[in-house]
């Protein structure tokens, strides 16, 4: 009989195992001979011969990639775009390879956070001890000290860090269109101070030790009948999920659990710190914020939490797509109403950029960001202004898209709220929900 040299012959083979079953005496005894033969089958070793080892390198370098002159990873070797299909039929490998490679994005978006623009790391806790959990932000060395203008960026939720908007964009574009870089840059040259958050920063894994595996599996509550009864059930299933487990995942990884960073432990609770112990502490007269997706969700939580200090602080909010809803986050009257006048939310639309968008929810005007998600930061109070203006260019219809910069726009005079539609300057800055 043909023994099937992968695991995706050897599924069919159960597949014909359960018709033959239900043949006569005949059928029986193939049924028989086939499963003396699976039994025979060491399907660890099996499935790794199909599966390479989950074990990749740790540097760019190491994966053969490099970023460009235009920011564009590309292979060492042929010049080409990341391929994530490296292996066929290998999607599981394809995908833990993929993760790795973002890890390592993570940690070079954070290198040239700190070389081309400047900012600091700043540890969180601010009070942290040696021996537990900690996250930080990135902050300009006059965040703190500007006396008339502060940024603030916060992205969306996922796989994203500080300094990211998306990071397929990173790897399938360029660092312009998926990082925070360009607008720091040009928040910087035009004055500002910068601080930015990095929300999705909530925990560290650490692995499990045999006695925790152990004991959470033991943990339960329940009484010892109930409890003996689902053991019984467990059992009888037990060597069919032991079988489908080596098919699935043949390599099998560590246990790990999550140790949250205090006050940090999620998007929400991390903008407040930053708020309470690095924004309201500013000096800067003017506070601006660009918020994208989840981002924005994370500020009227804050607004919420800190409505008066904020109302007295901040400028004016550029949301990208956020993720906000006022009904479900019980937002206040005198919220939604500050929101009306000091917020804007540019949304995915297929209108002209900066027109108009009908909205379910009474809280800021809706814009069309022109097929992408784009900010427009102005101030308000009748201050100064200044935009940052980034031109948009499509790619193609899944709303990739990448930035060109331009020009800044500068010392716009409306004497309350933001920039009415008519007047927007056009900036752009590619932040979709879609890719984070």
């Amino acid at each position: 009989m043909f023994l099937p040299c992968s695991v995706t012959s050897v599924v069919p083979v159960w597949i014909m195992m359960a018709q033959l079953q239900q043949g006569g005496p005949d059928e029986k005894e193939k049924t028989t001979a086939l499963k003396d033969l699976l039994s025979r089958i060491d399907l660890d070793e099996l499935m790794k011969k199909d599966e390479p080892p989950l074990e990749f390198p740790d540097t760019l370098e190491g994966f053969e990639y490099i970023f460009n002159e235009k920011g564009q990873l590309r292979h060492i070797k042929t010049g080409e775009p990341f391929v994530f299909n490296y292996r066929e039929d290998l999607h599981r490998w394809n995908q833990k390879r993929y993760e790795a490679l973002g890890e390592i994005i993570t940690k070079y978006v954070y290198e040239l956070l700190q070389t081309e623009c400047h900012l600091k790391k700043v540890t969180l806790p601010v009070d942290a001890t040696e021996s537990e959990p900690k996250s930080f932000i990135f902050m300009s060395e006059d965040a703190l000290t500007n006396p008339d203008k502060l940024l603030v960026l916060i992205h969306g939720n996922g796989v994203v860090r500080a300094g990211q908007w998306a990071r397929r964009l990173i790897i399938n574009e360029d660092l312009d269109s998926g990082t925070q870089i360009p607008y720091i840059k040009k928040a910087i040259e035009e004055g500002y101070g910068v601080i930015v958050l990095n929300p999705n920063e909530n925990y560290i894994e650490v692995e499990k030790t045999k006695a925790q595996v152990q004991l959470s599996s033991d943990s339960s509550d329940e009484p010892a009948e109930k409890r003996e009864r689902k053991d019984k059930i467990q059992k009888e299933t037990k060597k069919r999920r032991d079988f489908y487990e080596k098919y699935r995942n043949p390599q099998k990884e560590k246990e790990t659990m999550q140790m949250y960073i205090r006050d940090n432990g999620s998007p929400e609770e991390h903008a407040i710190y930053v708020w309470d112990h690095f924004i309201s502490q500013s000096a800067a007269e003017n506070v601006f914020f660009v918020a994208h997706s989840y981002g924005g969700l994370a500020f009227v939580e804050l607004m919420i939490q800190r409505e008066a200090e904020v109302k007295n602080k901040v400028t004016a909010v550029a949301l990208t797509d956020s993720v906000h809803n006022v009904w479900h986050q019980e937002v206040g009257k005198s919220i939604r109403e500050w929101m009306r006048e000091n917020c804007c939310n540019w949304v995915s639309s297929s209108e002209p950029l900066d027109t108009s968008v009908e909205s379910m929810l009474p809280d800021c005007p809706r814009v069309s960001a022109g097929i992408c998600s784009f900010p427009c930061l102005s101030a308000s109070r009748g201050k100064e202004r200044s935009c940052t203006n980034l031109k948009l260019t499509t790619v193609n219809s899944s709303r990739m898209c990448h930035l060109q910069q331009t020009t800044i726009q500068t010392a716009f005079t409306q004497p309350s709220g933001l920039v009415p539609p008519d007047d927007k300057p056009s900036h752009p800055l590619e932040v979709q929900s879609a890719m984070n």
